[in-house]
């Protein structure tokens, strides 16, 4: 069995590890709804080496730190320390991944941890509508279960609920191990298979994957753009703003046109203050504070959304500018200086946030689950530089006309 492996040599002092499982709430039975995020929470409540307490105190202790996090499609266990105290951080993500315990006392703490963090989040309409929208949009798919779950489902669960999923779902070939290092990539591999030895046997191998080189037995979905439910729905929420999300489906991760999606995506409502809807609803008409588009592609279907709150009287008028916004992208092809700009705009946002290295190791394993491979940065901006403006508008009447839009309104 095949656990995959890639290291980026870094100059800083500071090391960057990360265990990403391709498994997420997708992968739950509906019945246990938020499994896989009560998980990432008990992987820190005993091992069968060490208690809570010592879990969070062996990294501490040296400065370090460590985290995780869910997703729909995957589970993160990452750590920061000095590159000295790196076959630390290595062994314990291999020892929280393989040896958990999930014991029942700890569970019953930890639940209500859960129940506590799901009804904080539904204090925050402007973060939980993008949840509640991908559970109506994707309506009777795996990808709308939310992430939290229910206090009904994580009811459901006990230590060998726990125990099923993680044989399921935390297999080595189901793994990646990236680390961001001031260290040979040899050395870095020693010390994983050293801990990965020690807690899986001789069964398990490392397969190092070097940048741009592709992991054997790569899986790929189907690429196809997929409809899914078209609804409009308004609900009442006791807040003074309005919060609004406006979306449809999208081009999945394996699809060759995600890059030109990406693109329009940040033409439309990127980060940058230029961006075409911030444009118009804030600095021209000042509507918003905030207006976001968000393209987010999943193994086997993806989400482009956009985001916008405002005073409840100017909800309808936000959503004419937007659709205005929209039409023209739909009808008219950019200006070549205009796709220049903002090509150059999106390859100097991909060149900064390379230089994180915390974000860097983060995205090599997302990377090797998803695509069995390191995506390499020139190729990247190639594909980037290779978009037309026939292409955006092509994909623009695809897959962001008004036609296959849906609302969610918390009014």
């Amino acid at each position: 069995m095949l656990l995959k492996f890639s290291h980026k040599e870094s100059n800083s002092p500071v090391a960057y590890c990360a265990l990403t499982v391709k498994s997420g709430t997708r992968d739950e039975d509906p019945k246990y709804n938020g499994l896989a995020h009560f998980t990432e929470h008990m992987l820190f409540k005993g091992t069968l080496k060490r208690k809570s307490g010592s879990i969070n105190a062996c990294l501490e202790k040296v400065g370090g730190e460590l985290n995780a996090y869910t997703t729909k499609e995957e589970t993160v266990l990452h750590s920061t320390v000095l590159a000295e105290d790196i076959s630390k951080a290595i062994d314990l993500l291999f020892e929280l991944a393989f040896t958990s315990t999930f014991p029942q006392k700890e569970l019953e703490k930890e639940r209500d941890v859960v129940l506590d963090e799901i009804v904080s989040y539904k204090d925050m309409p402007g973060e939980s509508i993008y949840e509640h929208f991908e559970q109506l949009l994707f309506e009777g798919s795996p990808l709308n279960m939310q992430i939290l779950g229910e206090k009904k489902t994580l009811n459901r669960i006990d230590t060998q609920v726990f125990l099923d999923y993680i044989k399921a779902n935390f297999r080595p070939d189901n793994m990646a191990l990236t680390v961001v290092c001031n260290m040979q990539k040899n050395k870095i591999e020693a010390i994983a298979r050293k801990a990965l030895a020690k807690y899986c046997g001789g069964d398990v191998v490392l397969e190092y994957i070097e940048e741009g080189a592709l992991a054997s037995n790569v899986k790929h979905h189907d690429a196809i753009l997929k409809e899914g439910k078209k609804f409009d729905v308004s609900v009442h929420k006791k807040s003074h703003q309005a919060h609004c999300m406006i979306g449809t489906t999208a081009f999945s991760c394996y699809s060759k046109k995600r890059i030109v999606l990406a693109i329009l995506t940040n033409i439309l409502g990127g980060p940058a203050s230029g961006a075409l809807l911030n444009n118009s609803l804030r600095e021209k008409h000042g509507l918003v504070y905030n207006v976001e588009a968000v393209y987010t592609p999943y193994a086997d279907n993806g989400i482009f959304s956009i985001y916008y709150g405002c005073d409840k009287e100017d909800v309808e008028r936000c959503k004419a500018l937007i659709k205005a916004e929209i039409d023209k992208l739909v009808s008219t092809p950019l200006k070549e200086s205009v796709l220049k700009a903002a090509k150059k705009q999106l390859i100097g946002q991909m060149s900064i946030a390379q230089d994180n290295n915390e974000s860097q190791c983060l995205s090599m394993g997302k990377s090797l689950v998803v695509y069995g491979k390191i995506s390499d940065f020139e190729q990247m901006k190639a594909s980037i530089e290779a978009v037309s403006a026939q292409q955006l508008q092509e994909v623009a009447k695809e897959v962001i006309s008004w036609d296959r839009m849906s609302f969610l309104v918390y009014n």
